[in-house]
């Protein structure tokens, strides 16, 4: 308790110093755990990804669609438990910052393949019941203030004309990486809407979602799936819904370097800002210091008060910057709307936040404690 007192009169000695030291480190760490959650939200696809489904999609490229008829010999495939289908439908809502996936789908067996979408009994019936009806996700209709029963008109960029469905239901997500930031519509509708105004685009769907009851097998299954359709005019590569998720992060993986890169440079300046603080210290209290030693202390406890003092302030520090992340956090994601579905700071972060203060508070410490364990009593006092 002594020792407590003394180092936070010691930190607090000069106040000024010490409250821009402090506000140098709560910018610093709350910084960098507001990049790390914008990391971590890139890859929130990717872990919420489920190991018994499989993505089938055209070898070439996702914008080349797959023909309806390989739902059927796609499901004869052993290992293969079931099979759905989506279409991304690239749809406008009012204006074009309001930026949302939609996606057209077969709601029975799609629904079956995704139950982290939980969704009442009721509302999932009445989904699938009426053609013109969609769904959504609890994040997306809180955003724009949709309730079940009203008709959501959307501007087609990809398939022209206006389209207006009636939501059925909101799903919430069973855990918080859950995505509920898409709308699902029956993709029949679409089809039929193709095989009137554009025959030659009807009867074809973007990607396969295929169910497995054996993840261990996925691999497999994969290349047997691969193996029904080489050398036809489309052939697929299949793959695990992490890996199709994650080829969408690659295409920003320079990015997301970029921004660890920042967030890790931001730590090292303030890890530069405590050491210039904590030398200024140690030089200012010289005289201190020999006399502690002078009186019998050893040049331990001189290495424990700054080791102390720099600690404590540091731990402050990234207490307070791992509070203020958080609200930081809640006003990046409302301002980012659906460009992140999941965005939330992770325990593993704030641990990182905690790490980062006390890192910075013992590198910081460390020279200063080593010189003045070794001053010399009388070049010390005569300072």
């Amino acid at each position: 308790m002594f020792l407590l007192k003394l180092l936070l009169k010691n930190a607090f000695r000069h106040k000024l110093r010490t409250l821009l030291t402090l506000v140098g480190l709560v910018v610093a760490v709350s910084a960098f755990g507001l990049l790390q959650t914008i990391v971590d939200a890139w890859y929130a696809g990717v872990e919420g990804s489920s190991s018994t489904r499989l993505v089938s999609r055209s070898s070439i490229s996702l914008t080349f669609p797959l023909p309806l008829n390989y739902a059927q010999r796609i499901k004869a495939v052993e290992g293969v438990s079931s099979v759905s289908w989506a279409n991304w439908f690239g749809g406008v809502y009012v204006t074009e910052r309001n930026f949302f996936p939609q996606f057209g789908v077969e709601p029975a067996s799609y629904l079956s393949l995704y139950p982290e979408y939980r969704l009442k009994d009721e509302e999932r019936l009445a989904f699938i019941r009426d053609r013109q009806g969609c769904i959504v996700g609890r994040k997306l209709a809180n955003k724009f203030g949709w309730k079940v029963g009203d008709q959501i008109p959307l501007r087609g960029t990809i398939y022209p004309g206006t389209w207006t469905f009636t939501l059925r239901g909101i799903w919430d997500g069973a855990e918080a990486k859950t995505d509920e930031s898409q709308l699902l519509f029956h993709w029949a509708l679409l089809n039929e809407t193709l095989r009137k105004k554009y025959p030659g685009r009807a009867d074809f769907v973007g990607v396969y979602v295929l169910g497995i009851n054996e993840p261990q097998n996925a691999a497999l299954v994969s290349q047997r799936v691969d193996a029904l359709f080489k050398n036809s005019l489309a052939e697929t590569l299949t793959e695990t819904e992490s890996a199709f998720q994650l080829s969408f992060v690659s295409m920003s993986e320079a990015i997301l370097v970029a921004v660890r890169a920042v967030s890790f440079i931001i730590i090292v300046i303030i890890m530069a800002v405590m050491a210039n603080t904590m030398t200024m210290t140690a030089r200012e209290r010289l005289a201190e210091y020999a006399t502690l030693k002078a009186l019998g202390f050893p040049p331990g406890f001189v290495v424990k008060l700054l080791f102390g003092e720099s600690l404590l302030i540091a731990l402050l520090g990234g207490i307070a910057g791992l509070l203020l992340t958080l609200p930081m956090a809640a006003g990046f994601a409302s301002a980012a709307g659906t460009l992140f579905p999941v965005f939330q700071v992770s325990a593993l972060t704030q641990g990182l936040q905690l790490g980062a203060a006390l890192v910075v508070g013992t590198v910081a410490a460390a020279w200063p404690a080593w010189k003045m364990s070794r001053i010399d009593i009388v070049s010390g006092l005569r300072a």
